[in-house]
């Protein structure tokens, strides 16, 4: 091959470091691209991201050359404004023609047969699905990982509730890059220093102004997440939540039941589904759902073993999934729509969908004092019968119920026994089990309740409580009154029915384990804190805290109870 010089990456792999491609609106895209040991052309697999081009997503993936040892030119680019790429970054909003672009220029050298296929995970996987959104010539097949189609609801916020430790974190860390490209070296001193100590950044108030996030010269992007609290057309104008139907082409979607992006990416395959354009995209949208957090994808987070069958090869399957739309092997063709690990299980299991309803009904019962887990909260498929006493607890934005993995809102099936103590949050167990259950889909929940604040959330936590006591948790939902009641209207001390889903989940609840749920008003610093006052959470202080006495009904006409998509036997 004529040309730039290339880098002997060993098995007949070669490396051309800096390729440059020049977009519609003249700026230049670096990139760097391995090449198979066999003579071309070969079909390309393409790879976008903010993060330095030579990392190359190979935290959770393969390094690029082995996927090129397989027959495949594999490119890795640095997005605009980011590594040797010029222009200015701003999360997403360029991806979808830069991504166009890239696939356009690639189509046209000579290397490449015209056929591409885009990998990776997180932002990774959202430059995917913007560029799908192009529909540019030649790209046949996506995998996005952990991402979202709609960045409001998957990956900001949840039901009204700001991400703010992955959301604050996330924007320091990409602030860092903008702050050294750019030579500010007091912003970089300062956004170093704070992720230096990331887990306390979240108690910095009121979080909006945080100093790292301001300095002259810095972009603004992460100020923007925060002043658009609502859905709208800011957000809109950066996703694809509004354009489903020009997605055209077959994805896979990987996703982990403890990653941040957990909805982000149950919400994609499934809309995707429903509404990709045309018949053949929508029936070949498929979904990996593992044991897994955001980094790494694994066996184990923290004490937890989920057994060997975690380990799961995803480079083999990636490169299957290529095979066959790339190279027509037909090596997929057999795959199941649905591959979800079972916790609990700790295996896989096959689907040929994703389940639709929640159809098993736990009601809240309780004498008046579900406070803790040493008070007197039960589930029930009974239904109340007459008027059972109200569960009363305080929210205190001071003392807020702290996320399932505790201060640092650290991801996984963290035991919450010890945080069940407190009496700022309710708590509903069944009986242990007579005998196994297994919840696979998306529970939701249906609280009766009031608050003396005219602004407040609500938190359900499913947890799984084993015989000895640990109190696994499983997934969770938030909900906001200005989100949830945008449209209707919120009053304190008057009944509101909160009707709102929590994360997906596959799990299975032993003979003898106990099923859980946990009512509270906070998960900090996973989400944001609820002022009560009604000044914006990103502009709050102490000053602005409102502590709101919250009441939960479960009578026979306000019947609050928990959804579960359960069954007796393994889907």
């Amino acid at each position: 091959m004529s040309g730039p010089a290339l880098v002997d990456c060993g098995n007949g792999v070669r490396l051309e470091r800096g390729a440059r491609c020049l977009t519609r609106d003249g700026v230049e895209l670096v990139s760097d691209h391995y090449y198979p040991p066999e003579a071309g052309p070969n079909p390309t697999l393409l790879m976008r991201q903010p993060y330095g081009r030579d990392i190359a997503s190979t935290v959770v993936y393969a390094h690029p050359a082995w996927f090129a040892r397989r027959g495949y030119n594999v490119v890795i680019q640095d997005v605009r404004g980011r590594g040797d790429s010029g222009g200015e970054f701003y999360p997403f909003r360029h991806e979808a023609l830069d991504g166009a672009d890239t696939i356009a220029w690639l189509r046209a050298r000579p290397e490449s047969n015209g056929r591409v296929g885009m990998y990776g995970f997180s932002y990774q996987g959202m430059t995917q699905i913007l560029a799908a959104a192009e529909n540019p010539e030649g790209l046949q097949c996506i995998s996005p990982g952990m991402t979202a189609c709609d960045l409001y609801h998957g990956w900001f916020y949840h039901q009204g509730a700001l991400r703010l430790a992955s959301s604050l974190g996330w924007g320091i860390q990409l602030l860092k890059a903008d702050a050294r490209r750019k030579q500010l070296r007091e912003a970089s001193d300062r956004l170093e220093q704070a992720w230096a100590n990331l887990s306390s950044q979240t108690g910095v108030l009121p979080f909006r102004a945080h100093p790292a996030l301001h300095g002259e010269g810095l972009p603004q992007y992460v100020l923007d997440w925060f002043n658009h609290d609502q859905p709208g057309e800011y957000w809109t104008a950066l996703d694809v939540s509004q354009r489903l139907d020009q997605i055209r082409l077959p994805a896979l979607h990987i996703s982990g039941w403890y990653d941040t992006y957990l909805k982000g990416s149950i919400d994609g395959f499934l809309t995707l589904c429903n509404h990709a354009g045309g018949e053949f995209s929508r029936e070949h949208q498929y979904l990996i759902a593992g044991p897994w957090i955001h980094i790494p994808w694994g066996d184990r987070i923290g004490s937890v073993n989920f057994g060997p069958e975690a380990l799961l090869d995803t480079d083999s399957i990636l490169l299957r999934w290529f095979d066959h739309w790339l190279k027509d092997s037909g090596g997929f063709a057999a795959e199941p729509r649905v591959r979800h690990f079972v916790l609990g299980e700790n295996r896989w299991r096959q689907a040929g969908a994703f389940p639709a309803e929640a159809n098993y009904i736990l009601h809240l019962h309780t004498g008046g004092n579900a406070n803790s887990r040493k008070g007197d909260g039960t589930l029930s498929p009974e239904e109340p019968v007459g008027g059972e006493p109200a569960d009363i607890f305080v929210y205190d934005p001071e003392v807020p119920v702290l996320a399932p993995g505790g201060p640092a809102a650290a991801s996984g099936p963290y035991d919450q026994a010890s945080m069940e103590l407190g009496n700022n949050l309710l708590v509903y167990s069944t009986p242990p089990l007579a005998d196994p259950l297994w919840i696979f889909g998306i529970p939701r929940i249906n609280l009766y309740a009031s608050t003396s604040s005219a602004e407040t959330d609500f938190t359900a936590k499913l947890v799984r409580v084993k015989p000895d006591g640990a109190a696994e948790f499983i997934c969770m939902g938030i909900a906001r009154s200005s989100y949830l009641f945008r449209e209707t209207g919120y009053a304190s001390d008057k009944i509101h029915l909160w009707n709102f889903f929590l994360d997906a989940t596959s799990c299975r609840f032993d003979r003898g384990d106990r099923i859980r749920l946990e009512i509270a008003s906070s998960a900090f610093p996973l989400y944001d804190r609820n002022p009560g006052s009604g000044v914006a959470s990103c502009n709050a202080t102490s000053w602005d805290w409102r502590r709101s006495t919250q009441i939960v009904y479960h009578t026979q006409e306000l019947q609050s109870a928990l959804y579960l998509p359960a069954s007796e036997a393994p889907l």
